[in-house]
């Protein structure tokens, strides 16, 4: 069993900006975390850039352990019907990918 990392890229519809970022951190992280094994979630939005610009001005990040990356999309995919759809979400050109990790954490010590 593996450790990865559901990185997620998203951006509102035109002009539901505030639709969008309510259903994603009030509805969204709640439904996904209680229709997976995934272990965490959270909501994040571009504030500064530098170099090539990004397509996406939000981003969830979300962990999870599994056997394979093909598992953990299949574990996204297997309740989607359960969890709550909003159309502020511009699905044309969100973007997911699934990392795992190379070598241990670091973490300061407090």
């Amino acid at each position: 069993m593996g450790t990865y990392l559901v990185v997620v890229m998203t951006n509102p519809r035109e002009g539901m900006d505030d639709d969008y970022l309510d259903h994603y951190v009030n509805t969204h992280l709640a439904d996904v975390l209680r229709t997976t094994p995934f272990t965490s979630a959270q909501h994040f939005s571009l504030e500064a850039q530098k170099g090539e610009p990004s397509a996406h001005g939000h981003m969830a990040l979300y962990e999870t352990e599994a056997e394979s990356a093909e598992e953990v999309i299949e574990q996204l995919e297997a309740n989607r019907d359960d969890r709550e759809q909003s159309k502020s979400i511009n699905r044309r050109d969100a973007a997911l990918w699934i990392f795992s990790p190379n070598g241990d954490k670091h973490v300061v010590d407090v």
